[in-house]
């Protein structure tokens, strides 16, 4: 069972909540780290479903319309866990988050999408 491995877009790239995840062992990355930056959103689901990371991002609206077009094309990708932005504190985010991945496995996630509000 692989562990989640989580990839943070631009809206959700808090680098204290980055540290934290990194600190309690979690394989996180965000847009900065890896060159993301003003990338629509396709690219940012196309990077992490490429390097095999879940994507995280408050960008609900716009994310939530995405695994349908991906459906449509036939193409897949490695899931995607939403929230509203300003809806937790970093660690509320972080103990859900540590939660979903300790539940959860990465291929639990495979062309799903999570919500952090489920997670409490």
């Amino acid at each position: 069972m692989a562990t989640i491995r989580l990839c943070l877009d631009e809206d959700s790239m808090d680098r204290a909540l980055v540290r934290a995840l990194q600190a309690r062992g979690t394989d996180v990355i965000s847009a900065l780290d890896v060159g993301m930056i003003e990338r629509d959103d396709a690219a940012h689901l196309d990077y992490a479903t490429t390097h095999g990371r879940t994507l995280y991002t408050f960008n609900v609206g716009d994310f939530y319309r995405l695994p349908t077009s991906y459906l449509a094309e036939n193409k897949s990708h490695a899931g995607m866990i939403l929230t509203q932005q300003q809806r937790y504190a970093v660690g509320e985010q972080l103990r859900r988050l540590l939660k979903l991945i300790a539940t959860r496995s990465a291929e639990d996630l495979k062309n799903s999408v999570e919500f952090l509000s489920a997670w409490e």
